[in-house]
């Protein structure tokens, strides 16, 4: 097996707990080494306009810890609303396991579900291909902040949806 290979386990997907918050606190700021991006999280759960508690989800490890952690919320282009996915985070000793590709499936899954039609990320472009994600820039999204274009991706959750062009506008607690 390669490092970049998922072992094949059946992670426990579910939403996020009031009783998870510490802890998906302490994944996200261990997956990126610093604390902006879990404190992030709580400023996103602190925008009424931005939080979706049904859309915050964790994976766990085989041992009843959080081992993975994702999260979307509403993002807007030109006014239209549409969803953003971010952060992601895996605690680094679980990562290049499938846990933070089961959380992320599961809370697309939920956005789905719940009626959300379109789902932006800025992330890796050799990650998020894996879930259906294109660059925005092919429905004609763009960023309204410096950041190369590949990074952009869209995903739309519904094949009869037909997609606006116009520049993303994230909750302000995202400072862009």
């Amino acid at each position: 097996m390669t490092d970049n290979a998922e072992h094949i386990t059946a992670w426990r997907t579910r939403r996020e707990t009031s009783a998870d918050r510490a802890e998906v606190h302490a994944v996200t700021a261990a997956a990126f080494e610093r604390a902006e991006e879990a404190d992030l999280v709580d400023a996103l759960r602190a925008d009424p306009g931005a939080w979706f508690p049904d859309l915050s989800y964790v994976a766990e490890a085989p041992d009843g810890t959080i081992a993975a952690y994702a999260l979307i919320t509403r993002c807007h282009v030109d006014g239209a609303p549409a969803a953003a996915l971010a952060p992601v985070a895996v605690r680094p000793d679980q990562q290049r396991r499938g846990a933070g590709s089961a959380v992320v499936r599961a809370v697309l899954e939920a956005a789905r579900a719940r009626g959300e039609r379109l789902v932006l990320v800025l992330g890796h472009p050799g990650y998020y291909p894996r879930f259906g994600f294109r660059p925005a820039s092919e429905y004609g999204i763009r960023p309204g902040f410096d950041v190369p274009s590949e990074h952009l991706m869209a995903l739309v959750l519904s094949d009869s949806l037909s997609v606006a062009p116009g520049t993303i506008r994230y909750p302000a607690a995202f400072g862009v």
